[in-house]
């Protein structure tokens, strides 16, 4: 495909020097460099079109590599294309012209507007002036969506070479008014209903937040997307967590700005990560989480 549509590269891998622990971190929503070609084509001003982003967790979780864990992030928007998504989640209504039969275009996120190239972002707001070719959409899955995944799939089985199993920690933020719902809960944790993660995993995981003085709530609203269904298969050594943090917790969320708190929040995920890192070590391959599953 000759499309050239990226500016910049499209993600970011941070490779700790000594790895010490058979754990990953995503954050596929995080990307704010938003090229040219796509604010050209939108109908948003500069501070809606970033409606669906996760500002800011990649930065949240920058201390990753100094902890002797990877750390691997988008810098293209989710808006532009969604790497927790299928390959080819497409609306056929933002085409000109007929897309493949391989395409999911039933799905519930494309029904929302919210498939592998999103129709809206935020509340509802449509994003283009105009419609797509598909190979637009063809060039944003190679250029962005494959590269991601091509990624967190080698340091999936890197880990499971080097520690005999792994454990992902994928990073996003939730808007405030969603984490207002029954309790305000911090952070929501999704392991799809206990699919992607052994439930020894995703207790000790709930307390470590817990114990932070986070309040915490598992799969509701967020089960988990396309890396947690993808990538989690417990029984074979690959947990899956998703963690979704309240952007009121560190951000404005009408200004994009970080807020004082921001570098005390850092601190907290610092001190998470050394509980998780701990117990992946004392744990091992196995842990107690496969014994409790086989009962």
């Amino acid at each position: 495909m000759n499309m050239k549509l990226m500016e910049f590269p499209p993600i970011t891998l941070r490779l700790p020097e000594r790895p010490v622990a058979g754990i990953v971190l995503t954050s596929p929503h995080s990307g704010s460099r938003y090229s040219r070609e796509f604010l050209e084509s939108s109908r948003l001003d500069s501070l809606s079109i970033r409606g669906s982003e996760d500002a800011f967790v990649d930065e949240l979780f920058e201390m990753a590599p100094d902890l002797g864990l990877p750390l691997l992030a988008a810098q293209f928007p989710r808006a532009w294309c969604d790497v927790n998504r299928e390959p080819w989640e497409l609306d056929p209504a933002m085409f000109t012209d007929h897309l493949p039969d391989y395409v999911n275009t039933t799905s519930p996120r494309v029904a929302a507007g919210l498939g592998t190239l999103a129709r809206i972002v935020g509340a509802g707001e449509p994003i283009y002036t105009r419609k797509l070719s598909f190979q637009e959409a063809q060039a944003r899955v190679e250029q962005c969506w494959l590269p991601f995944h091509e990624a967190l799939a080698k340091l999936i089985d890197d880990n499971l070479a080097r520690f005999g199993h792994c454990l992902v920690l994928d990073c996003h933020s939730m808007p405030t008014p969603l984490s207002r719902l029954g309790g305000r809960p911090d952070v929501v944790l999704g392991d799809g209903h206990g699919t992607s993660c052994l439930p020894a995993w995703s207790n000790h995981i709930a307390a470590g937040f817990g114990r932070l003085g986070f309040s915490v709530r598992r799969n509701d609203p967020y089960a988990g997307g396309f890396i947690t269904r993808h990538y989690g298969n417990p029984h074979e050594g690959v947990q899956v967590m998703q963690i979704e943090l309240a952007r009121g917790l560190y951000m404005n969320e009408r200004q994009f700005t970080r807020k004082p708190v921001f570098e005390t929040l850092r601190q907290k995920l610092t001190c998470f990560l050394e509980g998780v890192i701990a117990t992946e070590q004392s744990w091992g391959a196995r842990g107690p989480g496969l014994a409790e599953a086989a009962e």
